[in-house]
């Protein structure tokens, strides 16, 4: 898969079902005119999310569609399509969607759906992810971007960041590093797409001119020294 590279700004559709920080960081990229894109609706199944007042606030339209009032997954995922087809959406988001899509959305959007997930992926896929990491006694932790397949929290990897974990953190605490770089890495996974520089080989997103750091990076936690 190649995304096409787009003069335009990349049509968004962003599914949310809580807070929508994620939502906000994309909104002020935007803003910031550091990524070039549009979007085109925020859908919500809670009609209670603090998402949709973002959303709102920036003049984005919004439309809340409650899962529980639909007989089936897939029957709920028809709508989503329909709406998303009808806003003319490229890239659909998902910033804190709390329901797992079935085959209809994927079709429909065939490489063309992402997420982030607030751990290094492929470790500690699903909920509670955080705490997880330190009860496992895990050195880092992080967040991950990723293309949506039919699995959870398995497509292909699209960008990462690391963030150590320390003996003093909580999940509070660790949560709140790992939310900080979510905000920076998935306003750079759209870019990347809008760029056209994303290609699918396998389970690998092959991220083209990708620059390597001089040298490489290596982090250690805890470190070599105590200086």
């Amino acid at each position: 898969m190649n995304a096409t590279t787009n003069p335009d700004p990349l049509k968004l559709g962003v599914l949310i079902s809580g807070s929508g920080t994620n939502l906000q960081a994309i909104i002020d990229a935007i803003g910031r005119r550091e990524l070039k894109a549009e979007i085109r609706v925020v859908i919500s199944n809670r009609a209670d999310a603090y998402g949709l007042i973002r959303a709102r606030d920036a003049g984005i339209r919004t439309l809340v569609i409650d899962h529980r009032r639909f007989e089936s997954r897939e029957a709920f995922d028809r709508r989503l399509v329909a709406e998303l087809r009808a806003a003319d959406v490229e890239l659909v988001i998902l910033a804190g969607f709390m329901r797992l899509l079935s085959h209809v959305m994927l079709r429909a959007f065939p490489n063309r759906i992402m997420n982030i997930h607030p751990a290094l992926l492929p470790s500690f896929p699903g909920l509670h992810v955080q705490k997880a990491a330190i009860d496992y006694g895990a050195r880092f932790s992080g967040c991950t971007v990723f293309f949506v397949t039919e699995g959870v929290d398995d497509g292909p990897i699209i960008i990462q960041a690391v963030v150590p974990v320390y003996g003093s953190d909580t999940e509070d605490s660790l949560s709140a590093r790992i939310l900080a770089q979510e905000h920076r890495i998935y306003p750079r996974a759209i870019e990347l797409f809008q760029q056209g520089r994303l290609e699918i080989k396998g389970r690998q997103v092959i991220v083209k001119d990708a620059r390597t750091p001089p040298g490489g990076q290596v982090l250690i936690n805890p470190p070599l020294t105590d200086s």
